[in-house]
């Protein structure tokens, strides 16, 4: 499919010209041979529409032998989504999923009232080796939504729209944009997208979502005559058409959405709107009253003191 018509800005257009609000660096972190630069939540921005929690890991290369060991643990009002570049990931959780995901495929968990799961290297890739190269991010859930029933979908990356023209590829991971949707379920209004951007090529970026971020993977983007490297958040004001070009050619995510149904509170694992529930939650997991992971009963991440 091809990307619809969206007129460019106009040019020396004010609104264009102080399109970006906030330009956050991601603080990166190093566990355990993995870095890991988390963009939200941070001291300048909490969420983007529902997106709460956005990390990205590796690029590694990872040995004969090495693997990525993220034990069982727990989560609550929250969907974990998880989008990879380069690498494999075993996917297990207490509703006895058992999934591997590739580049290209989304992993789309909503925690609800509590869930648990793992991601660990699978067996093939720990023996040969294997880069890893991914999304972590944390879509919290309407209020209405938070004690919903626990769910686990995987979509294929054939089952992804993909709106492609004119050097510019975007996916569309969740929710709507460009007039496509995604199949996977949400419960708000939001959307999720992988763009890649040949060198010289353009993308008008819509307001049709109050709040907007663009993530930059590799590559750098131009937007009103400012160049933005990659490893960097960027928070667009509510409102403001712009157009997103790139002289070396750039990958990037977009996402964002409507803005949440007040304040979230985020402790560790825990999402909620009630400070009372993650206190629950809290007391919950110590004392071992989620649900356990089939296949994957021996290990599990303590309550961090």
């Amino acid at each position: 499919m091809t990307l619809p018509h969206i007129p460019d800005p106009m040019p020396g257009d004010a609104a264009t010209a102080d399109a970006i609000e906030t330009v956050i660096v991601p603080r990166a972190k190093d566990i355990g041979g993995f870095e890991v630069r988390r963009a939200l939540p941070s001291a300048q921005r909490q969420m983007i529409g529902p997106f709460i929690f956005f990390d990205a890991f590796g690029p590694v290369m990872l040995r004969a032998g090495q693997g990525m060991d993220v034990r069982p643990h727990p989560h609550i009002g929250l969907a974990t989504v998880t989008w990879l570049h380069d690498g494999v990931v075993q996917h297990k959780d207490s509703l006895g999923s058992d999934q591997s995901i590739k580049p290209g495929e989304l992993n789309w968990m909503t925690a609800g009232k509590g869930i648990v799961h793992s991601e660990r290297t699978p067996p093939k890739e720990r023996s040969t080796g294997q880069k890893v190269y991914g999304i972590q991010s944390w879509v919290a859930l309407p209020k209405q939504f938070e004690e919903t029933t626990p769910a686990f979908e995987h979509v294929a990356d054939s089952s992804l729209p993909l709106l492609e023209d004119h050097g510019r590829k975007v996916r569309v991971i969740a929710g709507s944009l460009y007039g496509v949707r995604s199949p996977v379920r949400t419960h708000s209004d939001l959307f999720y997208a992988e763009v890649l951007l040949e060198a010289g090529a353009h993308l008008p970026f819509p307001p049709e979502h109050e709040e907007r971020g663009i993530y930059i993977l590799e590559g750098s983007l131009t937007i009103a005559e400012q160049r933005h490297e990659a490893g960097r958040l960027l928070v667009l004001r509510a409102g403001d058409a712009i157009t997103i070009s790139s002289e070396t050619g750039a990958r990037f995510m977009m996402l964002g959405g409507e803005p949440m149904d007040g304040p979230r509170y985020i402790w560790w694992n825990f999402v909620s709107s009630s400070r009372e529930k993650i206190e629950a939650a809290k007391n919950d997991w110590k004392h071992a009253r989620f649900n356990i992971v089939p296949g994957d009963e021996k290990e599990f991440i303590p309550l961090p003191e």
